[in-house]
């Protein structure tokens, strides 16, 4: 599931016209990317959670066939955060299935995550990657075999005990959709992930390697950021697809 109905606040003007997810990447819609990605790990059944100018999503993407894979809609009348938004279309999903934040761009190792959370065997596997500046982020204290022991949502200076934060693209198990109440804003940092591991739960975190990239794209001069890394270059028909990890 790619999570892109956001309103993208932070990137206005820009997202007044243009939907977070498709704004431009190395002359391509950020979600293109994404979608080009997953297809290449096997991927091809996919949902899309919309509602912010969610016509122009429909209409850029359409079945999917274009990028070889099969797209459906899931439509949010108000938003229903991250937790409520994969809630929301559960009856998609039999079994286990990616999450994936469609506002930012990964190039995580999709074979590497999937391994390591049928190892595990948690509820849950979160892929993490080392931010210096951990406080716009999702941290968290792992055990030494991954097992997450703690979940933080963008904890204050004095709060930060851990550099290793949620990428925004995970490996879920049916049984956690049990956790999230249906029809309402429930965000997983904030509301799922305490939580589970107040009861109990397995969660497990993958360690991004240093060949795994994480760019977030919350604010213009993140774009700019992003364009340095992954920029447009003659005769490859597109974006450059491996960037230096960052």
């Amino acid at each position: 599931m790619l999570l892109a109905a956001g309103l993208g606040t932070r990137l206005r003007p820009l997202t007044d016209r243009v939907p977070k997810c498709l704004v431009p990447v190395g002359g391509r819609p950020l979600l293109e990317h994404t979608l080009e990605l997953l297809r290449g790990y096997g991927v091809t059944d996919i949902v899309i959670n919309v509602h912010h100018l969610a016509e122009v999503v429909r209409g850029h993407f359409g079945d999917g066939s274009r990028w070889g894979v099969r797209v459906r809609y899931s439509h949010e009348d108000t938003l229903l955060g991250t937790a409520g938004a994969v809630k929301h279309a559960a009856a998609w999903f039999s079994g286990p299935f990616f999450v994936w934040y469609g506002d930012n761009l990964s190039t995580c190792r999709l074979d590497r995550l999937w391994e390591f959370h049928r190892a595990c065997g948690g509820i849950a596997t979160i892929a993490l990657f080392h931010r210096p500046d951990p406080a716009q982020s999702g941290i968290v204290a792992l055990d030494d075999d991954g097992r997450i022991r703690r979940f933080l949502e963008k904890p204050q200076p004095d709060e930060i005990f851990s550099h290793w934060i949620s990428a925004g693209v995970l490996v879920v198990e049916p049984p956690l959709l049990d956790a999230i109440p249906p029809g309402q804003f429930v965000d997983f940092g904030r509301d799922v992930f305490p939580a589970l591991l107040a009861r109990g739960a397995a969660l497990y975190g993958y360690r991004m390697s240093a060949d795994e990239g994480l760019w977030w794209i919350d604010r213009p001069e993140d774009l700019d950021r992003l364009a340095h890394a992954w920029p447009v270059r003659p005769g490859r028909g597109g974006a450059d697809q491996t960037p230096a990890p960052r």
